[in-house]
């Protein structure tokens, strides 16, 4: 019989069930495979009209509902925070019988107060996504303050003020940051680390732009540091910086002296807290960031309703814009006023406004447009899952140590700015306690994997708040830290309870 006509089906051996199920599997991938490539193909109308729950406009009245929803389930994010805010600000009102408390100068000193803490803060954030946490975030910014003053105050000359072998150390310190951050692929880390180390060798005459990059760079120093112990060689973060946290605050004590104090006497240093804008800079700043905050988010309802998504109605984001555009209408009007008690006028906007505008949004953009971003959320939802979904989960804990410490170093520049020197004691006490308070009031998680840049904003005016409004009600420190301690465990327990309603609700 000619081959061709043999029954080929009966010469082969006869299939095992594993075998038919690698054929079965192969078939189906093949099949969705097409689907997939199908679907891509096909317009926004036609996506939509196959997946309406995904790809459906909603309206108005859906949204609300979807809202409500998300919160009966645990998603609460920052309502508690803006509800007590809003709570706080009735309850001074009330309690201030002189009105000191709503007056244009305390709210502008409010803002120049809760700055420094807020900005250390919003790099807290990016820790605690994570799941991590960073104790010595205060010291190290009490350390790169110290840096700064000491250049300042020392003429430029960091090897006169630190002496030799301390000014050695802290050079070699600063390499091996270099060299830790290159083993990690962290080239920021180490440019800027670098930057540090130049700075300091090559010196240069007191100049307050050049100090505060140096304090700024030894901060991501300290940040590289941190994220190598942390991330690579697997020590517990709590224990790490705990460490840190000391051996820091001994490196300041070392570089000011027992009882010393470094006076900032530079213009241009003690601006950056106890400045104002001009007039037409503080109207020009309002244009830019309502007129940007709009354009963000048309573009994006717009982008979405093309591409067939879910997009919030067109109603509700005018509604959204307008609040905001008014809100900082008003705002930017009542700081523009004289609110100066004397004779020497003081309007505008203060310094420190735009400041932690810029770093929310680049924190906002870095955390929600970008694949890093996306990565720091995978890693604090799941660290197990992010490794075998191929992110180099080592690198992104130990960046976000470099940027909490650089926002630290941030910080230092406004709180000593606003106190005017730098002491021993700068970044030690509560500062590390108010920072990572902001965050978690504000509704960052400390479970990791659920928060925002603005959180640690909002959560900062409730302290900063608070602080403010005990002081004028003229409550002992005693209280002010009762209270405080109270409102953290409050936050605390809604995140715990919101977590475990999500859990419930299968989210």
């Amino acid at each position: 019989m000619p081959p061709e006509n043999i029954d080929t089906a009966k010469s082969r051996p006869e299939e095992t069930g594993a075998d038919k199920t690698r054929t079965e599997e192969t078939r189906v991938e093949r099949t969705a495979g097409a689907a997939g490539a199908a679907e891509r193909a096909a317009p926004a109308s036609a996506r939509a009209a196959d997946f309406g729950i995904d790809t459906t406009a909603r309206t108005t009245g859906e949204a609300i509902q979807a809202y409500v929803r998300n919160l009966r389930n645990g998603e609460l994010g920052a309502l508690p925070a803006l509800l007590g805010l809003a709570a706080l600000f009735v309850l001074f009102t009330v309690l201030d019988s002189g009105g000191t408390f709503l007056s244009l100068l305390n709210l502008a000193n409010l803002l120049q107060q809760g700055a420094g803490q807020t900005i250390i803060a919003m790099g807290l954030v990016f820790v605690l996504l994570t799941g991590e946490i960073d104790l010595a975030a205060g010291t190290a910014s009490g350390l790169a303050a110290a840096v700064m003053a000491l250049h300042l105050v020392s003429g430029g000359n960091l090897l006169g003020g630190m002496g030799t072998t301390v000014f050695v150390l802290f050079c070699l310190a600063i390499v091996l940051a270099i060299v830790l951050a290159l083993m990690l692929r962290i080239w920021f880390g180490a440019a800027l680390s670098a930057l540090a180390l130049v700075l300091m060798l090559v010196g240069f005459p007191p100049n307050p732009w050049l100090e505060m990059l140096l304090a700024v760079c030894v901060g991501i120093t300290i940040g590289c540091l941190t994220g190598f112990a942390v991330a690579k060689l697997g020590m517990p973060s709590f224990v790490v910086t705990l460490a840190l946290f000391i051996a820091w605050q001994g490196v300041t004590l070392q570089l000011i002296g027992d009882g010393g104090t470094l006076g900032l006497r530079d213009p241009v240093i003690m601006a950056v807290a106890n400045g104002n804008l001009s007039t037409f800079a503080s109207w020009l700043l309002f244009v830019v960031a309502a007129g940007g905050y709009a354009a963000v988010l048309l573009n994006r309802q717009r982008s979405r309703r093309k591409l067939g998504l879910v997009a919030q109605p067109t109603g509700l984001v005018l509604l959204k814009v307008g609040a905001v555009v008014l809100l900082g209408a008003v705002a930017t009007f009542l700081l523009t006023l004289d609110r100066s008690p004397g004779a020497t006028p003081i309007a505008g906007v203060p310094y420190v406004v735009p400041i932690v505008l810029a770093l929310l949004v680049a924190g906002t953009y870095l955390l929600d447009r970008t694949r890093f971003g996306r990565h720091v959320y995978a890693v604090g939802g799941n660290r197990e899952a992010a490794r075998r979904a191929g992110i180099d989960v080592t690198r992104v804990r130990a960046t976000v140590f470099v940027i909490g410490s650089a926002c630290a170093a941030l910080g230092a520049i406004v709180y000593s700015s606003k106190v005017g020197s730098v002491s021993p004691a700068s970044g030690g006490g509560n500062t590390l306690l108010f920072a990572v308070g902001a965050a978690v009031i504000g509704g960052t998680s400390l479970f990791g994997g659920r928060g925002r840049v603005s959180n640690a904003v909002i959560g900062g005016a409730v302290l900063a708040t608070v602080n403010n409004g005990l002081g004028l009600l003229g409550q002992p420190a005693s209280v002010v830290f009762l209270v405080n301690g109270l409102v953290l465990l409050l936050a605390a327990g809604v995140d715990v309870l919101s977590r475990r309603r999500s859990a419930v609700a299968g989210r």
